[in-house]
């Protein structure tokens, strides 16, 4: 998984994104050094963090914020070992969270990516933590204080079955932060922090039609140290009741083991789960009190049967499928598929966008599909003897959608899937994007079985050697997003996205001298907007602001390299506004100005752009000289509030 992981680059993890750009080694020096307390001011100990709907109003006023050394006496991040034991789930609705941590604590090596070793309490302890999570694409590192959410100094959210041991309520507050709160955690499956854990490979297997190699697949995958989650269908109402057999309707678990033994003369296939309420456990066949224990060797008796209430048990695989719908699975290699080694798996990462009125159109059913990004691969024989006897997929196409949004419960995913066409020979030479003709006239050779409104879809395929179209859409045209198309091979495969169909206007426009405000009116008039100033064109004023926030010299004039820099932006931007004109008007209205702003990758509430589009244009709607200079500022005010911000915290 070289690439998922980005080794050689930012964003890998032994260079991580810093989130918020808040670099841990620095602020613990700083901190240390003046014998002070670190106080995030980028998730304040507030009620901002806990969010809207996790606590009523009476006990949010009874909230304390306390540091671990406030709460227990000797505190700890890591007591012993981590255990899926250590800790059970508190007053949020995050059981997929913490299924997802309980199926972690099974895996050294990946714990220590998401919990950075050497984090104690000793002479350096300045109240500041760490932990790493992959996060579209690449890996973050996200910093904390342990200041935690108390009522009558007892913690509110994950409990902690040892009381001076931190981990869990540590790691849960970091994951908080990257959501936008801890409300923002209230529902969601395992398979979400699962891929946030590992940036692996994930796949999701319908337990209502299971694959025939189920318990192939299962077993495999747990030797191959890979991560697993379950899930049970929801009740009639969105509360976690606890059904009559033990299970709780709607909720998460963790799949913890699996294993075969001999009873009454026939071999069952046991899987072990894990409910993360650290109690409540399934009370037919093989759960803890079933007499069926007395039928199996006292070796497998003792080694599986544990008569305790900590949430954990035993059922076969067949009831398994019949009380949970879904399994998921998730490694950091493909290998658990066939039981290959993980080197035979070759991984390509690829990030691109669909833009309304450019790049979005939409699923096959509409005219417009052709327009969508297209991937072009080419598939030798696939490697290896064993390889290409195996009746599994030779290739796992997985499609991520990356949110517009940094608070996870506002983030609306739109419905998306893919499309995987053979090129035959009469396009075989074709350059650039097929037109609508090819796909008017051939059918898939493979896509998602549905369009989900979920952050993944996948699908693994067997595609015989040839080249093939990879069609990434959302169900409907004109829906603008960012996603990431990740290809995971066992076969010589080359991958290259297809261009053309939309021309871009030449970026080369140089000047021999400095250029003025005056000077940069002209040129932007004549150039850009072809003389048509029916509308007044750039304004002097509007010029005048772009000099002074691209004259990095402070000059007052911009020399060759800044209106080269600023020439650029232009042109960048006036390709997205003509791209985002769905109604050809030669304006953009509210939608359109938003999915622009977007496609400029900035991101902005729908209040502030209408506000914007008041300003900057007439009767709520934008002309192009409008939005190229409200984009040119609002990107360099952007960078320049980013600057300022930068190592902002409070020191107490």
């Amino acid at each position: 998984m070289a690439a998922r992981h980005r080794k050689d680059g930012f964003g890998s993890l032994d260079n991580p994104e810093r989130i918020f750009d808040q670099d841990y080694q620095q602020l613990k020096q700083d901190f240390v050094a003046h014998r002070r307390r670190f106080i995030d001011l980028k998730f304040r100990p507030d009620r901002d963090s806990i969010g809207e709907g996790v606590l009523s109003s009476t006990d949010l006023d009874r909230v304390q914020w306390l540091r671990p050394g406030n709460i227990a006496r000797n505190p700890s991040l890591i007591v012993d070992d981590i255990s899926r034991f250590d800790f059970g789930q508190g007053e949020l609705g995050n059981c997929w969270f913490l299924a997802a941590v309980g199926s972690l604590a099974f895996q050294n090596n990946i714990l220590k990516q998401v919990i950075p070793p050497g984090q104690i309490f000793n002479e350096e302890y300045c109240g500041l933590f760490h932990f790493r999570f992959w996060r579209f694409g690449r890996w973050v590192d996200v910093v904390i204080d342990d200041k935690l959410p108390t009522i009558d100094g007892g913690l509110i959210f994950v409990q902690s079955t040892t009381q001076n041991e931190f981990w869990p309520a540590l790691l849960e507050k970091a994951y908080a932060k990257v959501c936008g709160s801890y409300a923002d955690m209230n529902a969601g499956t395992p398979a979400e922090a699962l891929m946030d854990f590992t940036g692996g490979v994930y796949i999701k297997v319908d337990l209502k039609d299971p694959p025939p190699n189920l318990w192939e697949l299962i077993w495999r995958a747990g030797q191959s140290k890979s991560l697993m989650g379950c899930g049970t269908p929801q009740g009639e109402t969105s509360e976690n009741k606890v059904a009559a057999n033990g299970l709780v309707k709607g909720h998460a678990y963790t799949v913890t083991g699996v294993k075969q033994v001999m009873s009454q003369k026939k071999v069952e296939s046991l899987i072990r789960l894990w409910n993360p309420w650290g109690k409540g456990e399934w009370k037919g066949d093989w759960s803890d009190q079933s007499p069926l224990w007395n039928t199996v060797s006292p070796q497998d008796r003792e080694e599986c049967l544990k008569v305790v209430d900590n949430g954990e048990f035993w059922m076969t695989k067949a009831d398994f499928c019949k009380h949970f719908t879904h399994l998921d699975i998730c490694c950091q290699s493909p290998s658990f598929v066939d039981g290959s080694q993980a080197l035979d798996w070759k991984v390509s990462v690829y990030e691109s966008r669909w833009v309304a009125g450019d790049t979005a159109g939409g699923s096959k059913r509409h005219d417009s599909f052709w327009i969508n990004p297209q991937f072009r691969v080419t598939i030798g024989k696939v490697l290896g003897e064993r390889a290409e006897t195996h009746n599994d997929g030779n290739m796992l196409v997985s499609l991520m959608q990356k949110p517009d949004k940094r608070n996870r419960r506002q983030v609306k995913n739109l419905y998306i899937g893919f499309y995987v066409f053979e090129v035959n020979m009469t396009f075989m030479r074709k350059k650039g994007k097929f037109p609508a003709s090819f796909f008017s006239h051939h059918s898939p050779v493979a896509h998602t079985k549905i369009f989900r409104d979920a952050r993944e879809v996948m699908e693994f395929l067997r595609l015989k050697p040839g080249e093939y179209l990879i069609v990434p859409s959302t169900f409907k045209p004109n829906e603008s997003a960012s996603f990431i198309l990740t290809i995971v091979a066992k076969t010589e495969t080359h991958i290259h996205e297809n261009s053309g169909g939309h021309n871009h206007e030449p970026v080369e426009f140089s000047v021999n001298e400095d250029v003025g405000a005056e000077e940069l009116q002209k040129y932007l008039n004549e150039q850009i907007l072809k003389g048509d100033l029916r509308a007044g064109g750039f304004s002097l004023d509007a010029c005048r602001s772009m000099v002074a926030l691209m004259d990095t010299s402070i000059t007052g004039t911009l020399n060759e390299p800044e209106f080269a820099c600023l020439w650029t932006k232009v042109i960048k931007y006036k390709y997205i506004f003509v791209s985002t004109d769905v109604s050809h008007s030669g304006t953009l209205s509210l939608s359109e100005l938003k999915n622009a702003i977007m496609a400029a990758g900035l991101k902005i509430g729908d209040d502030m752009i209408k506000l914007m589009a008041v300003h900057y244009g007439a009767s709520g709607q934008m002309r192009l000289a409008g939005f190229i200079s409200l984009i040119i500022r609002m990107e360099c005010m952007y960078q320049m509030f980013k600057q300022m911000s930068d190592g902002m915290s409070l020191i107490l």
